[in-house]
């Protein structure tokens, strides 16, 4: 927890809970419409919503008129410069003694939206202890972990036209498994949930350049909650050679809030010990994680709970290795954490390793699960926690619906 950070006061009476996701340390931004109005760029503080198209028409704040847009790629692409300095004038604005005639709007009364246009998804496997207990399942512990793993992120490209604002009801998904004789065309048996954090890429890259790790973490605008659901059977059976396909294509849930860098910069901390030295292109100058509790709930229920700094590579690690190849990074590009565990059975960021592997039920509400059952809503939740205040994320859920034949 960071020491001596004693919480501001914002006249927005909800912001001051110590409890409240959104105090005015945090300003994460977000895409919201209320009635029939268009939807338009807005900041959470507290219970409600600051609408940034209405600041800017008035002459508050200065966004060269791109909070009037229906996501905010715009605005990101405006570069970091400018976050600061929306940063400092949101804060000055909604601090005691500020402009109590801001534009709010009560969050209870507004319908979120995803809050960027994202680009491309890629999904990485930066978790060692998530790493290692599937890696056991399948190969046992002396072969958990594929010879690369501790050198470089291992990562695939996902689909960005399948990830959903919380609250968007996902679909049990059909597809072939093994069967007995042969591959069956079935509805998934074995869905899951993956805790994850997703890093919203903020600046482009040139095809051809590499950046390095400082340079990738200046890219970052924020980060999301992420859930990548996975349907484990249909990804058993197609992932060799070539990776998960339409096991992850079913939907990738994210928080409607980005939370910035800012936000999250008293929290850094260290993350997993290394094994062995990185190659120097991924060698951070700072530590790249948080010390930020995350967690996990089925119907209402805590599940799992860990701490985001047992991860073993950064989003900016993520980042500059993905451009290694002189692959372009565009705005709006999503980098998911992949699954976030800790070493305990109750720090498991995933049904698989809960239940190892469906062998050792868990019990939710007096029943009995070891996958994910049509009906069911995950939730995921983050906060990092400072002193009389607390940088969250609001929620991030799906309830799974069933399969259409």
């Amino acid at each position: 927890m960071p020491q001596g950070d004693m919480p501001r006061r914002s006249w927005v009476a909800a912001a001051n809970d110590p409890e409240c996701d959104f105090p005015i340390e945090n300003l994460p931004f977000g895409v919201f419409s209320t009635g029939s109005d268009a939807p338009r760029c807005g900041v959470a503080i507290g219970d409600m919503i600051v609408d940034l198209a209405a600041c800017e028409a008035r002459g508050l704040l200065s966004a060269e008129g791109t909070f009037a847009a229906p996501r905010l790629n715009d605005f990101i692409a405006l570069g970091r410069p400018v976050w600061d300095e929306v940063r400092a004038r949101l804060t000055e604005l909604l601090a005691e003694g500020g402009d109590e005639t801001l534009p709010l709007v009560a969050m209870a009364d507004a319908t979120l939206h995803l809050p960027v246009r994202v680009t491309e998804f890629t999904d990485f496997y930066a978790s060692k202890n998530h790493a290692f207990n599937v890696g056991a399942l399948f190969r046992g512990p002396e072969n958990a972990l594929p010879p690369q793993w501790t050198h470089m992120p291992i990562g695939y490209n996902g689909r960005a036209s399948s990830v959903v604002v919380s609250g968007t009801d996902i679909h049990r998904p059909m597809g072939q498994v093994k069967g007995e004789s042969g591959p069956e065309w079935t509805a998934c048996r074995r869905l899951d949930l993956e805790l994850e954090l997703g890093a919203v890429v903020g600046m482009d890259s040139t095809m051809g350049e590499r950046v390095s790790v400082a340079e990738a973490e200046r890219m970052i605008f924020g980060y999301v909650l992420l859930n990548d659901w996975s349907a484990r059977d249909i990804q058993a059976w197609e992932y060799q050679p070539l990776g998960p396909f339409q096991s992850k294509a079913l939907g990738t849930t994210i928080s409607p809030w980005i939370v910035t860098q800012a936000a999250l910069e008293p929290f850094r901390s260290e993350g997993a010990p290394r094994e062995v030295p990185l190659l120097p292109y991924l060698q951070e100058e700072r530590p790249g994680f948080y010390d930020m509790t995350m967690g996990w709930t089925m119907n209402g229920q805590p599940m799992g709970e860990t701490n985001y700094n047992v991860m073993y590579y950064s989003s900016a690690q993520q980042l500059a290795h993905h451009t290694g190849s002189g692959c372009p990074m565009r705005v709006g590009d999503l980098l998911g954490s992949g699954t976030i565990s800790g070493p305990a059975p109750e720090q498991t960021g995933a049904l698989l390793e809960m239940t190892e592997g469906g062998k050792k039920p868990v019990t939710v509400n007096g029943e009995e699960r070891v996958f994910i059952q049509d009906g069911d809503e995950v939730g995921l939740y983050a906060h990092a926690q400072g002193d009389g205040y607390r940088i969250g994320f609001g929620p991030c859920t799906g309830t799974i619906l069933p399969a259409r034949d």
